[in-house]
């Protein structure tokens, strides 16, 4: 089950709220969204921080008389499940840090709830069993086994807010701009948290993300100052390029390096001005290992890769197709693309990658492309869409790489897919963020016949 997007108090405002009401409810499966479905007198209720099975004592902290569903915490455990333990963070629970949905889960549970996840939104959306979607039903983990207790530092890439009032750099309360003062983020990588970020005052901004490259020595802060406020002189405890976010969203160096530098699939890449590259040090080469085993590409094939970004999939192609294949990337970030034809200015150079800047659906019909072998696709959360799925079929290729980061998203254009004549062969699942509800899928599909 997803909750709507609409929140409940814009359903009736005028109605009584039921904020802080605290009802003793036995919790039900867990839902798309990082909360457990709970029922008290027929009302639907979204909690947070229960496991399934459990009985708690929830309040409510979104939602009315008049609302369809209320959003509540779990503010006392009356029967905890097996699988809860102790929050290894002590930001983590009811009122505290947004950023993490299941630190009271272990690690292995946290896996189990994100299979019934996708369980839950191939079946409701694609109308899939995982038999049926060629998965295995399981979400792997990534990385070592850690002593108990401990948490992977994968996140290598933290947003911090700052209180308005004190300077201090903290994280977001859930769905709330409140800002809850932190000494250090768990999950965050080593390399964000050796610049202590949240030991500093920074006063007069909005926002400073710290940014740690896993294939390099590079780290970056970015920070939005809150109106005309004058930026801090920045004093990290590593040396750290700055950059500025203006009131327009427009990015300024102001310090060092407009971009760090990167390392997966054998080579260098330049990610700028905060674009985008996978989170956890591990993944690039997790994603294209799978991405180049399910397409299994051949010589002198021909490809797309769509919302291409810095040119991952695009270069990592190119290598398998060898000198007669190639690869049209096709990427609506302006500096993204920028940043690939520098990536991969020697496959550009020989003809074997082109990168074009525009949004998928309005520049693929018009590429003039009609027919390709193979397809690698990493659309944004929302999914690739209905047109851009039917279009895609229309080109015949032999075979799809699916790479989602929302289970929804990806259930919806797999029944879009059906609906145009292909299949998923495989399905594989990454825990690549542990403790958040997030996980990442590579699926690969083919033509159902021939």
């Amino acid at each position: 089950m997803t909750p709507p997007r609409s929140t409940p108090s814009a359903t009736a405002p005028e109605a009584p709220s039921l904020v802080g009401q605290r009802y003793e409810v036995a919790v039900g499966p867990v839902a798309h969204g990082g909360h457990c479905v709970a029922r008290h007198e027929g009302r639907v209720l979204f909690v947070r921080h229960a496991l399934p099975g459990e009985l708690v004592v929830a309040e409510v902290t979104d939602g009315t008389e008049a609302s369809r569903f209320l959003r509540a915490d779990a503010v006392e455990v009356l029967r905890p499940s097996k699988d809860r333990v102790e929050p290894p963070c002590p930001f983590s629970g009811p009122g505290k840090c947004g950023g993490c949905d299941w630190q009271h889960a272990a690690p292995g549970a946290q896996r189990k709830l994100k299979v019934q996840v996708l369980t839950e939104q191939l079946r409701q959306l694609a109308k899939l069993d995982p038999a049926e979607a060629g998965w295995d039903g399981s979400v792997e983990p990534v990385g070592g086994k850690l002593p108990a207790g401990t948490v992977p530092r994968w996140r290598t890439r933290v947003q911090y807010a700052v209180d308005p009032d004190t300077g201090e750099a903290g994280l977001r309360r859930h769905r709330s701009h409140a800002v809850q003062p932190v000494d250090g983020c768990l999950i965050a990588a080593p390399g964000v948290a050796e610049l202590g970020v949240e030991s500093r005052d920074w006063d007069g901004m909005a926002t400073v993300e710290a940014v740690a490259s896993s294939g390099s020595s590079d780290r970056q802060v970015i920070l939005t100052p809150r109106g005309d406020r004058r930026l801090p002189i920045v004093e990290l405890d590593r040396p750290v390029s700055v950059m500025r976010i203006d009131g327009h969203g427009g990015l300024h160096k102001v310090h060092g390096r407009s971009f760090v530098r990167e390392r997966a699939a054998g080579r260098t890449w330049r990610v700028s001005d905060g674009g985008f590259w996978q989170i956890h040090p591990e993944a690039p080469d997790l994603l294209v290992s799978a991405v180049l085993e399910g397409l299994d590409p051949q010589e002198g094939e021909n490809a797309l890769d769509l919302y291409c970004g810095v040119g991952l999939f695009a270069g990592a192609l190119a290598d398998r197709l060898g000198e007669t294949g190639a690869v049209l990337g096709i990427e609506s970030s302006k500096q993204s693309v920028a940043d690939a034809r520098h990536n991969l200015a020697d496959l550009i150079g020989d003809g074997r990658v082109r990168i074009e800047c525009d949004k998928v659906e309005r520049l693929l019909p018009r590429t003039g492309i009609t027919e390709t072998d193979l397809v690698v696709l990493d659309p944004p959360r929302a999914g690739a869409g209905r047109e851009t799925v039917r279009h895609l079929a229309g080109l015949s290729p032999r075979r799809i790489a699916y790479v989602a980061c929302d289970p929804a998203a990806l259930a919806r254009d797999l029944a879009f897919f059906a609906d145009a004549g292909y299949r998923p062969v495989s399905l594989r699942a990454f825990d690549l963020f542990p403790m958040t509800q997030h996980f990442e899928c590579v699926a690969i599909l083919e033509p159902v016949s021939g």
